[in-house]
């Protein structure tokens, strides 16, 4: 199939890159292009690739040799792997030109001067001289009183007015284009391009994103980005995505915040919600009190196999939290009744449906008591060979439950997020 010569930036998102022999090197997240200078044609200056390292990476326009409709093929597989750092005078092309308004003064489309419109794409077109530019402005009218999508024209790139730097920095841009890109994707990955976007384009993401896919993305940021979000919201709202996360990513997030301000969001939650947050900050963070989720998958006696297979087929849970279910007398809230033991998932598996989980316990296993330090609870996991460990109290209630994650999360560096896996 003949490489293309013409195609749209929007169309490039998420294909595969690969090099000279066919090896996969990732996809493409972004084009960038060079700021607009008077109506003379921004230049294609490269592509902004994910690596399955989660890292994004710089390639030259000049290293692509085939754009087709399902690949981008480079010369050589030997690419820079430092991340890549947006760079005075570069533009985002998906990210910062996509849902920009506009003015459209093209002679052949009188109908629409005087009208914002909005871009909704642009068009890359390949010289003699194997650079790539900006040709084309694909731009769409606002939604009419009914609700319907304006026709989409596709307008000379001299013809459109207001995309500047300085034009492009004004607030309440669109992200529709940005929300489309990111459809699919985990979160931690979400989170990831979250990060590398400028800040304004960041702040108008996180206000379009719902509480729940914001408290999931929330999550996966590093500490400092967590707090910066949060206190970028209004308050309300910051509660309602507190709400939304994990009681244990929560009481993480609220504890490296100013007391007053985490005191303040607190208040403003659900006290269904804000009351087992407020028990995981009595504990020290680096203790099994503090890594612990205080809903884990927790049963009474009476319960059958079938029905725990079905709890622990729930798609919110971890992997590590659903290889094992407590057992407990009610009630089943932590803290809960007498602890009385647990089930491993094999066994749970292993056994006929209708066998009650009373009958197949393991109540031999030691369990971790709140104060275990970090150290004591990495020991835990190593000696008796398990992701996800039991955290009982000195009156035999159980308070939660650690998972291999949150050890993880803690014995790697605060910024293993951002640091590099791969060298420069």
């Amino acid at each position: 199939m003949a490489a293309a010569s013409k195609v749209y930036a929007a169309r490039l998102a998420g294909l595969v890159v690969l090099g000279p022999d066919g090896e996969s090197i990732g996809r493409v997240r972004d084009v960038v292009i060079t700021a607009r200078v008077g109506r003379q044609q921004p230049r294609v200056l490269g592509l902004v690739v994910e690596m399955f390292t989660r890292k994004r990476i710089f390639v030259p326009i000049l290293r692509v040799t085939a754009i087709e409709p399902a690949s981008v093929t480079l010369s050589t597989g030997n690419v820079s792997l430092r991340r890549f750092r947006q760079r005075p005078g570069e533009v985002l092309a998906l990210a910062q030109v996509l849902d920009s308004r506009v003015r459209v003064d093209d002679p052949e489309h009188e109908d629409l001067h005087g009208l914002d419109t909005v871009v909704v794409d642009l068009g890359l077109e390949q010289t003699r001289t194997r650079d790539w530019v900006v040709s084309k402005v694909a731009v769409r009218g606002h939604r009419g009183r009914l609700g319907r999508r304006g026709t989409v024209h596709i307008v000379d790139w001299q013809h459109v007015l207001g995309l500047t730097q300085s034009a492009l920095s004004m607030p309440d841009q669109g992200v529709s284009a940005l929300l489309s890109q990111y459809e699919g994707m985990r979160a931690a990955d979400v989170a990831n391009a979250m990060r590398e976007l400028p800040e304004k384009r960041r702040r108008e993401l996180v206000g379009a994103l719902d509480d729940e896919r914001l408290a999931d993305v929330v999550q996966e940021l590093p500490a400092d980005d967590q707090t910066d979000v949060l206190l970028h919201l209004e308050v309300e709202r910051a509660a309602d995505v507190l709400e939304a996360m994990d009681p244990d990513d929560a009481a993480d997030v609220l504890g490296v915040l100013p007391e007053t301000d985490a005191e303040s969001l607190l208040q403003l939650m659900d006290p269904q919600d804000s009351e087992p947050v407020r028990r995981l900050l009595e504990h020290l963070p680096d203790t099994a009190g503090g890594l612990m989720t205080p809903q884990p998958v927790i049963l009474t006696a009476a319960t059958t196999v079938a029905e725990a297979l079905a709890r622990v087929r729930d798609p919110d849970l971890t992997p590590a939290l659903a290889s094992m279910v407590f057992v407990v007398r009610p009630p089943t809230a932590t803290p809960t009744g007498r602890y009385l033991g647990c089930v491993h998932l094999q066994v749970l598996l292993r056994e006929p449906p209708a066998t009650l989980v009373g009958g197949i316990l393991d109540s031999d296993l030691p369990r971790l008591s709140p104060e275990d330090p970090l150290a004591a609870v990495t020991r835990y996991f190593a000696t008796y060979n398990l992701v996800c460990g039991p955290v009982v109290d000195d009156e035999n209630h159980l308070l939660g439950a650690v998972s291999v994650d949150d050890v993880l999360d803690h014995l790697l560096p605060e910024d293993w997020r951002e640091e590099e896996t791969d060298g420069e």
